[in-house]
């Protein structure tokens, strides 16, 4: 390994404390100001080494390694296949074998070439759009629209991708004007619309798309830049190594890290886009942009400055690239907006940020009413604040939830973890432990190392009551381990998809420029280059198999939406594979509750169930549905569009409830909630959300029967 990287790598593999990381995550450029042929190349240099010397089961850089690579890039740029030509592609071919040499040291120019190529193509086919939307469209012709890139080849010729932007644009303009019509025709239409002609209609949905393109166009030449689609190429690289493997420039990274502690650094408001601009949104009570008191809801933000720095201009910016500017790295940091007032006027709007708490973020629970009292907790996702000893923990959090619900005398608790894409493999291991008195939790195994085992050593039991687990296709890594070690030690019964993800990879994030051991995650300049989030390790259960790939089969499947998309784990060909280690030493407990006949009865129940048999069966017709071309002709297309919503609606209130469940607060928590109006208006939902919510009636009829074997086993 190279000698700088030591240090780090030997920090990072030995230590204790590590995250069990999700899988998502999107890039933003360097802000350094340096020669970017340099900058990139050290980058993607840095990027090899510690894909080669540092992931658990490195791929060979080779020229297939590169192949692999340049297609994804290509086809990540221009995704719908409506931008390069064949003839590009076949141009650029020559870089095919040689992404890896450039990795190992030689001069990076495969990059280079594509971007200028592309950016080329994309101000060429930016100007369609506007001389399509000029004149009106023949909707009566027979004709369909491949909308599945998979099935399409690069166009060869200025006609061929020039028509297919004009399918791609007729689609977006039959889908508005459908709309106009449908509104046109209801029984209580107002007289303004119904008397308006076809045509009239026809036009205004023309004039609709142009200023949708406008913006997307606009979005689009903003978004990318060369440091944004230099981002996109090296997390191809890393990509190709496996799916968890990614590349962080430093405001991204800040971003995750913000995520994974339920907080960040802002000025507390919403923002939106509404036509092209943004703006603000609700402001939070007490915050900066609420005690600054100039700031209003629906006041157009125009540019965005760090403190005195020269402010950018954020018309026809997404909201999320605006965030990134707003936010901060630091407490009392300054950010000046200058703001487009209601009344026209502007204004330079000087803040301090301040620390915004993700509420929705963290732990909560309530009361669900019934023969016996349930318990529920949501846990959204397994956050920590590393930063701060005295930052907010996913197990301390639900220990407080857990107490909160005995004091109630809730007979038993259900876990939600639906799509919880994991966290703090720390905190997992801890959570476990409020259910399981001491022992492994799950297995840990490095690159060419011998398994470790991550116990709890707590005896104490917070809660020894009945427990369910509820997951879905969604709910990954620390998730899967939570799932895993309670049906291990059949402390519990799991419920949900017929698996969940199946993410069982460790990663962690290596700064890219170690410069000096006392600046490896300090200084800015340890960050200039951004940092590599590197899949170093594996868990296994402590039965011994990997949650990798097959992830956790629930006691009790419950059909879902998702079921079948290929979305999953599995369905990644850059997957790390499954495999299986010696059983860690653990006992199962011994229960009172007959798990087997209770998971038995409540597997007929559901098949049974009229709400999961029509979401099994109409999520399974959408999926076949979508996978087919749409006609443009604007008969079949409203014939199919019908379809298409009738089997939608019936699906989406197969997920509701046709009488609510009984759910209330703790008495806690309404001391609480009843603080700020704010707090009452998120709480409702909260609330209504649990009483509809078809899973969760499941899950507590599961419960109910675990209640009623225990209170049988004991009377006996």
């Amino acid at each position: 390994m190279s000698k700088k990287f030591l240090p780090i790598m030997l920090v990072l593999v030995c230590a204790s404390l590590f995250i069990a990381f999700k899988s998502q995550g999107k890039t933003e450029g360097s802000t350094v100001d340096e020669n970017p042929k340099l900058k990139y190349s050290k980058v993607i240099k840095n990027v090899g080494i510690l894909l080669e010397e540092g992931h658990f089961s490195p791929r060979k850089i080779d020229d297939e390694f590169s192949k692999i690579v340049f297609k994804r890039f290509v086809e990540e740029l221009d995704d719908e296949k409506n931008i390069f030509f064949q003839s590009d592609i076949d141009s650029l071919k020559k870089y095919e074998n040689s992404i890896d040499d450039e990795i190992h040291g030689a001069e990076l120019k495969s990059f280079f070439d594509v971007h200028a190529l592309y950016t080329k193509r994309v101000n060429e086919a930016s100007n369609y759009y506007k001389e399509l939307l000029s004149k009106p469209f023949d909707f009566t012709t027979k004709e369909t629209i491949e909308v599945d890139a998979e099935k399409l080849a690069f166009t060869t010729t200025e006609a061929e991708r020039s028509d297919r932007w004009r399918k791609r644009i007729k689609l977006m303009v039959l889908g508005k004007y459908a709309e106009l019509l449908d509104q046109k025709n209801k029984p209580n239409a107002k007289k303004e619309i119904t008397s308006k002609a076809d045509t009239t209609l026809e036009r205004e949905a023309r004039d609709a798309i142009r200023k949708q393109m406008d913006r997307y166009t606009t979005t689009k030449k903003n978004r990318e830049t060369m440091d944004e689609n230099f981002s996109v190429f090296v997390n191809d690289i890393a990509g190709t190594m496996d799916p968890h493997t990614d590349y962080f420039a430093p405001v991204d990274m800040r971003g995750f890290n913000e995520q994974m502690k339920g907080s960040f650094y802002g000025i507390g408001a919403q923002i939106k886009e509404e036509e092209g601009k943004i703006k603000l949104g609700p402001i939070m009570v007490g915050m900066p942009a609420w005690r600054n008191g100039e700031l209003k809801e629906n006041d157009e933000v125009i540019k965005i400055a760090q403190g005195k720095d020269e402010p950018v201009d954020v018309t026809g910016f997404a909201v999320a690239d605006a965030i990134k500017l707003i936010r901060g790295a630091e407490k009392g940091s300054e950010v000046r907006l200058t703001v487009k007032k209601v009344d026209g006027s502007i204004k330079i709007v000087i803040l301090l940020r301040d620390e915004i708490k993700l509420e929705d973020t963290f732990a909560k629970s309530a009361i669900i009413g019934g023969n016996q009292k349930i318990g529920y907790i949501y846990l959204p996702e397994f956050y920590a604040d590393f930063q701060d000893p005295k930052g907010r923990r996913c197990a301390a959090d639900v220990a407080k939830e857990i107490e909160k619900l005995k004091k109630e005398d809730v007979k038993g608790i259900v876990i939600d973890l639906r799509d919880n894409g994991g966290g703090s493999l720390y905190d997992v291991v801890q959570m476990a432990g409020l259910f399981i008195e001491d022992g492994p939790m799950v297995q840990v195994k490095s690159r060419d190392e011998k398994p470790s085992i991550l116990r709890d050593r707590d005896k104490s039991v917070q809660y020894t009551g009945p427990l369910a687990v509820l997951i879905n296709e969604r709910s990954a890594s620390a998730s899967e381990i939570f799932a895993a070690a309670i049906q291990d030690y059949k402390r519990g019964i799991i419920i949900g998809s017929t698996s969940s993800y199946g993410k069982g990879t460790v990663q962690r994030a290596i700064p890219l420029n170690p410069d000096g051991e006392s600046k490896i995650f300090g200084s800015s300049k340890a960050e200039d280059l951004g940092s590599l989030k590197l899949t170093l390790q594996k868990f296994y259960r402590v039965s011994g198999g990997a949650t990798q790939l097959k992830g956790v089969v629930p006691d009790v499947v419950l059909p879902d939406a998702m079921e079948t998309w290929k979305y999953r784990e599995k369905d990644n060909k850059y997957a790390l594979k499954w495999d299986e280690i010696p059983q860690a030493e653990y006992k199962p407990l011994v229960n009172t509750i007959d798990f087997n006949a209770v998971i038995l009865n409540s597997n007929i129940e559901t098949a049974k169930n009229e709400n999961f048999n029509k979401i099994k069966l109409n999520s399974s017709w959408l999926q076949k549905n979508a996978d087919k071309q749409f006609s443009l002709n604007l008969k079949e297309y409203t014939f199919e569009q019908a379809q298409i919503q009738s089997v939608s609606k019936e699906m989406i209130s197969a997920y509701k409830l046709s009488k609510s469940l009984v759910v209330n607060n703790t008495t806690s928590d309404t001391l609480e909630i009843n603080k700020t109006k704010e707090k009452e208006a998120r709480n409702k939902q909260f609330i209504k959300r649990i009483g509809e919510d078809v899973y969760i009636d499941e899950s507590v009829k599961i419960l109910q029967k675990m209640i009623l074997s225990d209170n049988l086993v004991k009377k006996n």
